[in-house]
């Protein structure tokens, strides 16, 4: 039951609370966050596929200087052993022999980094085409 104070007001309008303000706060506060909120963009790598169908002016005279790289990391060059020491008197004279020949690397899966990437660098200081064949 109701009872009437004073002036004829409710004592139950008395402890009702007035949500209004608080739901501007909430609503400023909303807003705060959206406008300050920072974006973050994912970095990655754009990688480009070959395309699928091969070149078609191949020359088939033309023949390729292939390099293997066992799992032993060894190198071999024109099926001969060859020092890592060696490894660009060798392209440089195959080149030389054939200049038009590309370089294909062909290492072993526990091949060592360090011998791909000596190879690498020794056929483009040769002046060559390199390519690393994937199996």
């Amino acid at each position: 039951m109701r009872r009437m104070i004073g002036g004829g007001r409710d004592e139950e309008a008395e402890d009702s609370i007035n949500l209004t303000p608080m739901l501007d706060v909430v609503f400023i506060m909303l807003i705060f966050f959206i406008v300050t909120a920072t974006f973050v963009k994912e970095v990655g790598l754009d990688v480009a596929q070959p395309p699928e169908n091969p070149p078609e002016n191949l020359d088939p005279d033309k023949k390729s200087i292939v390099v293997k790289i066992t799992n032993r990391n060894r190198i071999i060059i024109a099926m001969r052993d060859v020092d890592e020491r060696n490894v660009r008197a060798n392209l440089e004279r195959l080149h030389a022999e054939n200049p038009e020949a590309p370089v294909i690397i062909q290492p072993h899966d526990d091949a060592e980094t360090r011998l791909i990437t000596l190879v690498m660098d020794s056929a483009n200081l040769a002046g060559a085409a390199v390519s690393l064949a994937a199996r």
